[in-house]
Protein backbone atom coordinates (compact mmCIF):
# COMPACT_ATOMS: atom_id res chain seq x y z
CA UNK A 1 0.00 0.00 0.00
CA UNK A 2 1.02 3.61 -0.93
CA UNK A 3 1.45 6.55 1.74
CA UNK A 4 -1.42 8.40 0.00
CA UNK A 5 -4.43 7.40 2.17
CA UNK A 6 -2.16 7.16 5.42
CA UNK A 7 -0.98 11.11 4.72
CA UNK A 8 -4.67 12.07 3.93
CA UNK A 9 -6.09 10.38 7.53
CA UNK A 10 -3.24 12.32 9.63
CA UNK A 11 -3.62 15.62 7.42
CA UNK A 12 -7.21 15.19 8.66
CA UNK A 13 -6.32 14.04 12.49
CA UNK A 14 -4.73 16.98 12.64
CA UNK A 15 -6.34 19.31 11.60
CA UNK A 16 -9.15 18.98 13.74
CA UNK A 17 -7.06 18.35 16.51
CA UNK A 18 -6.36 22.06 15.96
CA UNK A 19 -9.79 23.02 15.32
CA UNK A 20 -10.66 21.54 18.55
CA UNK A 21 -7.66 23.68 20.18
CA UNK A 22 -9.00 26.90 19.18
CA UNK A 23 -12.74 26.10 19.47
CA UNK A 24 -11.60 26.14 22.94
CA UNK A 25 -10.52 29.15 23.10
CA UNK A 26 -13.04 31.63 24.78
CA UNK A 27 -13.42 35.52 24.23
CA UNK A 28 -12.82 37.68 27.28
CA UNK A 29 -16.07 38.91 28.61
CA UNK A 30 -14.97 42.92 28.52
CA UNK A 31 -14.42 45.44 25.21
CA UNK A 32 -10.67 46.47 26.25
CA UNK A 33 -7.32 45.21 26.33
CA UNK A 34 -7.60 44.53 30.10
CA UNK A 35 -9.81 41.81 29.64
CA UNK A 36 -7.60 39.79 27.87
CA UNK A 37 -4.94 39.65 30.54
CA UNK A 38 -6.45 36.65 32.40
CA UNK A 39 -6.68 34.84 28.66
CA UNK A 40 -2.94 35.57 28.70
CA UNK A 41 -2.04 32.06 29.81
CA UNK A 42 -4.72 29.96 27.68
CA UNK A 43 -3.39 31.98 24.50
CA UNK A 44 0.57 31.05 25.59
CA UNK A 45 -0.26 27.55 25.59
CA UNK A 46 -2.29 27.49 22.30
CA UNK A 47 0.31 29.32 20.77
CA UNK A 48 3.25 26.32 22.43
CA UNK A 49 0.29 23.79 21.32
CA UNK A 50 0.23 25.00 17.65
CA UNK A 51 3.52 25.40 17.14
CA UNK A 52 4.22 22.19 17.98
CA UNK A 53 1.25 20.77 15.91
CA UNK A 54 3.06 21.86 12.95
CA UNK A 55 6.34 21.07 13.98
CA UNK A 56 4.70 17.30 13.94
CA UNK A 57 2.78 17.60 10.82
CA UNK A 58 5.85 18.84 8.95
CA UNK A 59 8.15 16.25 10.12
CA UNK A 60 5.19 13.95 9.17
CA UNK A 61 5.05 14.76 6.00
CA UNK A 62 8.64 14.83 5.21
CA UNK A 63 9.50 11.15 6.38
CA UNK A 64 5.67 10.04 4.62
CA UNK A 65 7.72 11.96 1.48
CA UNK A 66 10.39 9.45 1.37
CA UNK A 67 8.09 6.58 2.82
CA UNK A 68 7.60 3.87 -0.62
CA UNK A 69 5.11 1.49 1.14
CA UNK A 70 2.79 1.06 4.33
CA UNK A 71 2.93 -2.11 6.17
CA UNK A 72 0.24 -2.92 9.22
CA UNK A 73 2.69 -1.91 11.91
CA UNK A 74 3.15 1.21 10.79
CA UNK A 75 -0.66 1.93 10.38
CA UNK A 76 -0.78 0.82 14.08
CA UNK A 77 2.53 3.11 14.75
CA UNK A 78 0.89 6.40 13.14
CA UNK A 79 -2.32 5.86 14.80
CA UNK A 80 -0.39 5.51 17.98
CA UNK A 81 1.30 9.12 17.53
CA UNK A 82 -2.45 10.49 16.40
CA UNK A 83 -3.64 9.23 19.47
CA UNK A 84 -1.01 11.27 21.84
CA UNK A 85 -1.58 14.22 19.40
CA UNK A 86 -5.21 14.60 19.97
CA UNK A 87 -4.74 14.93 23.56
CA UNK A 88 -2.87 17.73 22.69
CA UNK A 89 -6.51 20.18 23.30
CA UNK A 90 -7.10 18.81 26.96
CA UNK A 91 -3.53 19.31 28.07
CA UNK A 92 -3.32 22.52 26.10
CA UNK A 93 -6.69 24.32 28.09
CA UNK A 94 -5.76 23.00 31.47
CA UNK A 95 -2.94 24.02 31.91
CA UNK A 96 -3.45 27.22 30.09
CA UNK A 97 -6.55 27.77 32.43
CA UNK A 98 -4.81 26.87 35.43
CA UNK A 99 -1.46 29.31 35.25
CA UNK A 100 0.96 26.76 33.95
CA UNK A 101 0.49 25.18 37.80
CA UNK A 102 2.45 22.02 38.42
CA UNK A 103 0.17 18.69 37.42
CA UNK A 104 -0.99 20.10 34.30
CA UNK A 105 2.18 21.40 32.93
CA UNK A 106 3.84 17.50 34.14
CA UNK A 107 0.73 15.93 32.09
CA UNK A 108 1.56 18.37 28.92
CA UNK A 109 5.13 17.44 29.03
CA UNK A 110 3.76 13.42 29.38
CA UNK A 111 2.17 13.79 26.54
CA UNK A 112 4.84 15.30 24.95
CA UNK A 113 6.84 12.67 25.64
CA UNK A 114 4.67 9.99 24.87
CA UNK A 115 3.93 11.77 21.32
CA UNK A 116 7.91 11.76 20.72
CA UNK A 117 8.28 8.37 21.78
CA UNK A 118 5.53 7.36 19.51
CA UNK A 119 6.73 9.50 16.41
CA UNK A 120 10.12 7.61 17.27
CA UNK A 121 8.20 4.26 16.84
CA UNK A 122 6.61 5.14 13.73
CA UNK A 123 10.14 6.09 12.39
CA UNK A 124 11.36 2.89 13.36
CA UNK A 125 8.58 0.95 11.93
CA UNK A 126 9.35 2.54 8.52
CA UNK A 127 12.82 2.58 8.58
CA UNK A 128 12.43 -1.58 8.89
CA UNK A 129 10.14 -1.42 5.95
CA UNK A 130 11.82 0.64 3.90
CA UNK A 131 15.65 -0.75 4.83
CA UNK A 132 18.58 0.51 5.69
CA UNK A 133 20.19 2.19 2.37
CA UNK A 134 16.91 4.39 2.41
CA UNK A 135 16.82 7.85 1.89
CA UNK A 136 15.08 8.10 5.40
CA UNK A 137 18.06 6.47 7.33
CA UNK A 138 20.49 8.18 5.35
CA UNK A 139 18.64 11.45 6.17
CA UNK A 140 17.96 10.25 9.90
CA UNK A 141 20.70 8.95 10.82
CA UNK A 142 20.88 8.21 15.16
CA UNK A 143 18.51 10.77 15.27
CA UNK A 144 20.30 12.87 17.70
CA UNK A 145 17.60 15.57 17.93
CA UNK A 146 14.57 12.85 18.43
CA UNK A 147 16.52 11.57 21.69
CA UNK A 148 17.30 14.74 22.91
CA UNK A 149 13.47 15.78 22.59
CA UNK A 150 12.65 13.26 24.82
CA UNK A 151 15.51 13.93 27.27
CA UNK A 152 13.81 17.42 27.69
CA UNK A 153 10.44 16.07 28.14
CA UNK A 154 11.37 14.18 30.60
CA UNK A 155 13.16 17.13 32.67
CA UNK A 156 10.61 19.17 31.92
CA UNK A 157 8.16 16.71 33.62
CA UNK A 158 10.62 16.40 36.87
CA UNK A 159 10.66 20.14 36.61
CA UNK A 160 7.26 21.00 36.53
CA UNK A 161 7.31 20.06 40.63
CA UNK A 162 10.26 21.90 41.06
CA UNK A 163 9.04 25.49 38.98
CA UNK A 164 6.43 24.95 36.06
CA UNK A 165 8.32 28.08 34.52
CA UNK A 166 11.35 25.61 34.02
CA UNK A 167 9.10 23.34 32.53
CA UNK A 168 7.64 25.75 29.92
CA UNK A 169 11.02 27.11 29.25
CA UNK A 170 12.42 23.56 28.74
CA UNK A 171 9.09 23.38 26.11
CA UNK A 172 9.65 26.44 24.83
CA UNK A 173 13.34 25.24 24.11
CA UNK A 174 12.18 21.74 22.87
CA UNK A 175 9.78 23.55 20.00
CA UNK A 176 12.45 25.81 18.96
CA UNK A 177 15.33 23.54 18.37
CA UNK A 178 12.65 21.95 15.74
CA UNK A 179 11.41 25.38 14.18
CA UNK A 180 15.33 25.34 13.04
CA UNK A 181 14.25 24.08 9.80
CA UNK A 182 15.54 20.58 9.84
CA UNK A 183 16.89 19.88 6.56
CA UNK A 184 18.49 16.35 6.46
CA UNK A 185 15.43 14.66 4.69
CA UNK A 186 15.81 17.37 1.97
CA UNK A 187 19.40 16.78 1.58
CA UNK A 188 19.11 13.36 1.61
CA UNK A 189 16.57 13.36 -1.18
CA UNK A 190 19.04 15.50 -3.23
CA UNK A 191 21.72 12.96 -2.63
CA UNK A 192 19.78 10.07 -3.46
CA UNK A 193 18.40 11.97 -6.82
CA UNK A 194 22.38 12.61 -7.72
CA UNK A 195 23.43 9.09 -7.80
Amino acid sequence: MGTDRLEFFSDGMLAIIITIMVLELRAPEGADLAALRPLVPVLLSYVLSFIYLGIYWNNHHYMLHVTHRVTGSILWANLHLLFWLSLVPFVTRWMGENHFAAVPTALYGTVLLMAGIAYLILQREILRAEGPHSVLAAAVGRDTKGKLSVLLYLLAIGAAFIHPQIADGLYVLGALMWLIPDRRIERAMAQAAGK
